[in-house]
Parts: C-alpha cells; sequence; structure tokens
C-alpha cells in the first residue's frame, strides 16, 4: 500500500500524521525517563531499608551465634542486591534506550522538514501551471468576445446601405484582426492547457508520490523503532529477572537455614553459668541457738540465704539487684557488664561464671594458635629464602635475614608462652595438671636465646647429617587437641569427684599412709616424672642455658616428658640427671606404641 497512490489528496493530513508520530516519539522518551526514574528511586529506597536494618557491630556480636539473626542478615544482602538489579534496568534503560529515542526524534524531525520542503515545490510547480492556465484562458475568452462583436459590427455594417464602402471595408479589416487575435489566444491556451496537464499528471502520478514515499518510510522506519526499543526494554528487565531470582532462592535458603532448636542451643552455650542448682535451705533451729553454716558442698555461694531475703525484702540490695550489682544468689546475674569492662576483667577470665570462662580460655587459645600458624609460616618462607641466599649469594645476602628470622623466633616464643599460660588456666579450672608442667619456669627466657643459637647450628652443615633446625617451632592446628565440651566436662569433673571420694576412703582405712605412686595429679616433684619412653641421640649437644643437659651423640636416654610444643624434651641420663634437649636432636620411642 502506497500513500501516494491512495491518499493523494490527503497531502495536509500526511504532514499532521508525522508530526504526531514525532510527539509521541517525545511522549515516550519522557515515559522512560519517569520510568527510570522509578527504578532509581525504589533501588535507593531498598538499600536505605537495607542500611537502617543492617545490625550495629554491638548487635552483630551479641546476636551472632543465633540462626534466625543471621539469615535475616543475609536476606538483607539479597535485597541489596536485588535493589542492585533495579539501578541495572534504569542505567540500561537511560545509556541505550533513551539515547536511541532522541536520536530518532532528531532524525525525523530532518527528515520531515526536508520531505514538506521537497511537497512544497512540487505543489507550487503546479499552482503557476494552473494559474497560467487560468490566465490564457482568460484571454482567450477575451479575444473571443472582441472577435465575435467585431463580426456582428462587420455584420451591421454591411447591411447599412447608409455606410460607404470603405468603412464597411474597415469594419471587415477590423474583424479579420480581432479573429486572427482570438485564434492566437486560442492557440495560446491550448497549448497551456495541454502543458499544465502534463504538470498536474506529473504532480500526481510521480513527484508527488515520490514526496508521500518518503514520509511513509520515514513513518514506518519510526514505528519499527519504537517497537525494537519496547523490545528492548523488555529485554533490559528480562535479563535481571535471573539475578532477580537467584536472590529470592537466597533469601528462601536463608529461611530454610533458620533452626529453633539450634538458637536454643546457642542461648545455652551463651548464658550457661557452669554453676550447680543450690541446694535446699537448712532448717535454722533457734532453740539450740547455734548457727547453722549455710555453704554447700557443690559450690553454692555461701550468702545464699541472705541474698534470698535481700531480694524479697531488703530494699537497699534489691535496689542494687536493679543497678546490676546483684541478683538471686549472684549466680544469675547478667556477666554482659563485666565483659563490657575490659579494665575490670582478669587475665584468666575468672571473674566470668566457669562456663563463660572456659569459653573465653578456648577463643584466646584458638587465637594464639592462629597467630602462631602465621608466624610459622612466615618463619619458614624466610628460611627457604636463607637457603636460596646460600645457595646463590648472587641473589641476595643470607646473613640479613638473620636478625628477621631470631625476631620471629623470640614472637614465636612468646606467642607459645603466652599459650601455655592460657592452657594452664583452663587445665587449673578443669582440675587438671599444666600442659607445660614445671618444665617453663625451669627454661625461663633462655629457651629464647637457646633457639637463636641452635638455629645458627643447624645452618652448619655436618657431613654424612642433614641440616636440620633444632627448634623450628610446630604450627599448631588440625593436630591439637580439641578442648572438652560441657558435657564432656561435667562427665570428668563428676569421675575425678568419685575417684577423690575412693581414695578418701581408702585413705581412711589405711590412715595417713601415701604410697610412692598416690601423689594427687599434677603434684609430680622434679624427680617423680615417670619414664615413658626411650631416646637416642642423633647429634651431639652442649647444655647451654639452666634446665637443659648435654648429650653426645648415639647416646641412649630415657624419655620423661613429651615435646609441649616448644621444641623440647624431657629426659633422664643414665647417670640420673635431668633435663631438656632438642627435640630434633633425638629419635624417640614410647611405651604406649608397643601397646597398640
Amino acid at each position: 500500500m502506497s500513500w501516494g497512490i491512495e491518499l493523494w489528496d490527503q497531502y495536509d493530513t500526511i504532514a499532521s500524521h508525522t508530526q504526531k508520530g514525532i510527539d509521541f516519539c517525545e511522549r515516550f522518551t519522557h515515559f522512560l525517563k519517569d520510568r527510570c526514574a522509578i527504578e532509581l528511586k525504589y533501588a535507593s529506597e531498598l538499600k536505605k531499608l537495607v542500611k537502617n536494618y543492617q545490625p550495629k557491630k554491638k548487635e552483630e556480636e551479641e546476636y551472632q551465634q543465633y540462626s534466625w539473626a543471621v539469615k535475616f542478615w543475609e536476606v538483607l544482602k539479597e535485597l541489596h542486591d536485588l535493589a542492585g538489579q533495579h539501578e541495572v534496568i534504569a542505567e540500561n534503560t537511560q545509556g541505550q534506550v533513551i539515547k536511541d529515542v532522541q536520536i530518532l526524534i532528531g532524525e525525523m524531525k530532518q527528515q520531515r522538514r526536508k520531505d514538506l520542503q521537497d511537497g512544497a515545490k512540487v505543489q507550487d510547480t503546479l499552482k503557476d501551471s494552473l494559474a497560467k492556465l487560468d490566465k490564457s484562458r482568460k484571454n482567450y475568452e477575451k479575444a473571443f468576445k472582441m472577435a465575435e462583436k467585431a463580426t456582428d459590427d462587420y455584420r451591421k455594417a454591411d447591411a447599412d446601405i447608409n455606410l460607404s464602402r470603405a468603412e464597411v471595408e474597415k469594419t471587415r479589416n477590423q474583424m479579420m484582426i480581432k479573429n486572427n487575435q482570438c485564434d492566437e489566444s486560442k492557440n495560446e491556451y491550448a497549448a497551456q492547457l495541454q502543458q499544465t496537464n502534463q504538470h498536474q499528471r506529473d504532480h500526481y502520478t510521480q513527484q508527488m508520490p515520490a514526496v508521500f514515499q518518503q514520509m511513509q518510510s520515514m513513518e514506518e522506519n519510526r514505528i519499527n523503532k519504537i517497537k525494537s526499543m519496547v523490545r528492548q526494554v523488555a529485554d533490559i528487565e528480562r535479563s535481571v529477572i535471573p539475578i532477580i531470582n537467584t536472590c529470592i532462592d537466597g533469601m528462601v535458603k536463608a529461611s530454610d537455614g533458620i533452626s529453633a532448636e539450634e538458637d536454643s542451643k546457642a542461648v545455652i552455650d551463651k548464658f550457661k553459668s557452669g554453676f550447680p542448682i543450690p541446694e535446699d535451705i537448712p532448717f535454722e533451729d533457734l532453740s539450740n541457738a547455734s548457727v547453722i553454716d549455710t555453704s554447700n558442698a557443690n559450690g553454692t555461694p555461701k550468702n545464699s540465704l541472705d541474698s534470698r531475703k535481700g531480694t524479697v525484702s531488703d530494699k537497699k540490695r534489691n535496689k542494687k539487684d536493679k543497678k546490676g550489682g546483684g541478683g538471686l544468689f549472684g549466680i544469675f546475674s547478667s556477666s554482659k557488664a563485666t565483659i563490657n569492662k575490659g579494665e575490670e576483667s582478669k587475665e584468666d577470665f575468672s571473674d566470668l561464671p566457669p562456663n563463660q570462662q572456659r569459653k573465653a580460655l578456648n577463643k584466646k587459645i584458638e587465637e594464639f594458635k592462629k597467630e602462631i600458624a602465621r608466624e610459622t609460616a612466615e618463619r619458614e618462607g624466610m628460611l627457604k629464602m636463607k637457603d636460596v641466599y646460600v645457595n646463590n649469594p648472587a641473589l641476595g645476602d643470607p646473613n640479613a635475614l638473620e636478625k628477621k628470622i631470631e625476631e620471629n623466633a623470640l614472637k614465636i616464643d612468646s606467642l607459645q608462652a603466652e599459650m601455655r599460660k592460657f592452657q594452664g588456666y583452663l587445665a587449673n579450672m578443669d582440675g587438671k595438671p599444666s600442659p607445660a608442667g614445671q618444665r617453663r619456669s625451669s627454661l625461663s627466657d633462655d629457651s629464647i636465646s637457646q633457639s637463636s643459637t641452635n638455629m645458627e647450628m643447624s645452618q652448619t652443615s655436618i657431613p654424612g647429617q642433614p641440616q636440620i633446625v633444632p627448634n623450628e617451632p610446630e604450627v599448631y592446628t588440625e593436630d591439637w587437641p580439641e578442648p572438652p565440651s560441657d558435657e564432656e566436662f561435667e562427665e570428668e569433673r563428676a569421675v575425678e569427684l568419685r575417684k577423690k571420694e575412693d581414695k578418701k576412703a581408702i585413705d581412711d582405712e589405711d590412715g595417713d599412709h601415701v604410697g610412692e605412686f598416690d601423689h594427687p595429679e599434677g603434684d609430680f616433684d622434679e624427680e617423680g616424672y615417670p619414664v615413658i619412653g626411650t631416646c637416642r641421640a642423633l647429634y651431639p649437644y652442649e647444655a647451654g642455658n639452666e634446665g637443659s643437659v648435654a648429650m653426645g651423640e648415639g647416646e641412649e636416654m630415657f624419655v620423661l616428658e613429651q615435646d609441649q610444643g616448644d621444641g623440647w624434651t624431657r629426659v633422664r641420663k643414665h647417670d640420673n640427671s635431668e633435663g631438656f634437649v632438642p627435640t630434633s636432636y633425638i629419635q624417640c620411642h614410647f611405651y604406649d606404641q608397643d601397646e597398640v
């Protein structure tokens, strides 16, 4: 279908229609801009909502062990990502569709202006031709009337007998002139008519259809572009739907991760004090005028009765409880205030309830393990670099790393000492001997200097022997024994109590005699370490500090205590002298390996 054929007489209508198409494009641009503004505002409001409900640092530390809180924070993260997808919609629409629409509007205005100018020229040409035709027709009509009048005058003169022959001839000549003028006007009119008809045929069959075709092509191009842009807007939104669905799936997954049972256990782990349930309050027989000791064997505070009375009647104690200083038996008061006051908390966390103290000590020990592992990895890297420098001095000076290696060794020794201290706190709390024993005090700070000395000795090549690092710190990660759980702790404590009761009963029967191996656990003196295996010296060693013993290569000795992670093993020589030797200098065989 062609506008030039079907709408040959609707030029002005088509011109108005194309202008409406341009107006629609501009309106479509405003629609897209408003849509982008809504998307950006929605994304901004969502992000603002997420920010307002993000946990503060204090809340995160307080609720991070609860699944309902952690999963809600995950939902907030997914919502933040979802908001970002709405921003993507707005950005892509602004950068692609709106830009294309604006380019299209500019092209259409320019094309329409050109087409209208071409149409106006064609119409002006036709109008000029019609004007000329009208003028020639009027000339012909005027000449015809004058010729017709001249003919009538001649006929009248010829019939009038009163006129002379000369007058009649004059009238006849005048008639001939007018008839010739009429014929000329007629011929001009005929020629102009033919020319005008040709112009009119060209106007309606060639020139104007060409203009209409250009305007039709422009309009169809506009419609196709609008179609493409509407689809592009839909594709932009469709492209983010998978990511939005992923965010929604993340929210669903977060909701599935909420566990009431696990959260209940977390509440127990967080707030369990570890104190035993108070026993019944004994009856006070006032008639005997005796004061009954209200303390009991399971650790109930001695002033429990006074505390109970204070919670009922004593206004001062009630006021103190409200301020966080009291509570029933002083047991159920929150330890939060103590935790928040870092200046008042003790190093061994003994100001916390037993269960909370154990958790705090385990956390501290884990921190030391991670720090030791990091420093050990750094030390290994420096030692490898030193070996490279030794083998290829052109790459660097190996002596430049000595100071750093020594500082690293001192830092590792310091961290291990701190970790043993907290392990000792934990062992004392659980009623077990310290893992370090009395050996740590005998070594004192000389182990640090010995560490660097042994390191230097290991760098010296011994014919037939590999180079070793005698005081190489070990990494305590996977092989380190896990601290006992609350249930294991209660069971071990019950077993210890039963053992003590059985031993007390035996001691009551046998008197005050204590056998050779009846020392309470953890009370061995320096001469009381049992032999747990044998060892053989791989390299000679000279004792360089207090608490260590010298040994010769190949010397056989007894093992009294295994390496506790500091690179030293306690041994007893055949001359009954005891002390510590570097673990990497000996080959050990333990008796418990034979029992397996």
